[in-house]
């Protein structure tokens, strides 16, 4: 498989999972395979890049379909949890505008030839490249997004399980405890998205002055 065929696989993988979340509603096995699913979605985004380095693979249309392949997925999540109630509105506003305005410097930078996350990445602080571009804190964001919506999916089928059933499964506290955990994994992840946003947004300013963009650009093409 290609590296876009990848994304493409596991952006499929993150609707299915989202669709068999909503039929889990009153039985438990739809809202497993939906968790096994989002473990996957969440897994191949690392096999896409993975296989874009080692085949020689790797374009700049490749690695803006693998961030628009990240957007979706997080925002499909988010957006069906807060529909369900399970999280509050506010939670995929804040992703989606945080993905924008993040995608919109990263655009800008692209313009002028710096793109991706190696050396010819926007992020020039050592700083910025710890929190975004290394590979600890990706796959610790990666991580941490698919125990959320796993954790968060299998909520669903709890909250309209008979009591009885509920307490024999999990105990009398299982069902409060595992909320209590999808509400600070979502706190966690939203925090951990916001504090990654920041050195592109602080080192993206420069491209936000029209004759530094003009300048760039020149410089870009004439290499």
């Amino acid at each position: 498989m290609t590296p876009n065929q990848v994304t493409a696989a596991r952006v499929l993988a993150a609707f299915a999972a989202v669709a068999l979340f909503a039929l889990s509603a009153d039985a438990l096995t739809p809202g497993i395979v939906a968790v096994l699913l989002t473990i996957a979605a969440i897994a191949l985004d690392g096999v896409d890049g993975y296989l874009a380095r080692t085949r020689g693979l790797a374009t700049a249309l490749g690695a803006q379909f693998d961030i628009l392949g990240d957007r979706v997925v997080e925002n499909l999540f988010f957006t069906f949890f807060a529909v369900s109630g399970l999280v509050t509105f506010w939670v995929p506003v804040l992703f989606f505008v945080r993905g924008t305005l993040v995608d919109f410097l990263r655009g800008l930078a692209a313009r002028t030839g710096r793109s991706g996350f190696g050396r010819n990445s926007m992020l020039e602080t050592w700083w910025g490249r710890a929190l975004v571009a290394s590979r600890a804190s990706r796959a610790a964001y990666a991580m941490l997004k698919c125990v959320c919506f796993c954790c968060l999916g299998l909520l669903l089928p709890l909250r309209h399980l008979p009591a009885a059933l509920n307490n024999a499964w999990l105990g009398a506290s299982g069902a409060h405890w595992l909320l209590s955990a999808g509400q600070i994994l979502t706190g966690v992840t939203v925090v951990f998205c916001l504090v990654r946003a920041i050195p592109v947004i602080w080192e993206g300013r420069r491209y936000l002055s029209d004759r530094k963009q003009s300048k760039a650009v020149a410089v870009a093409v004439t290499r």
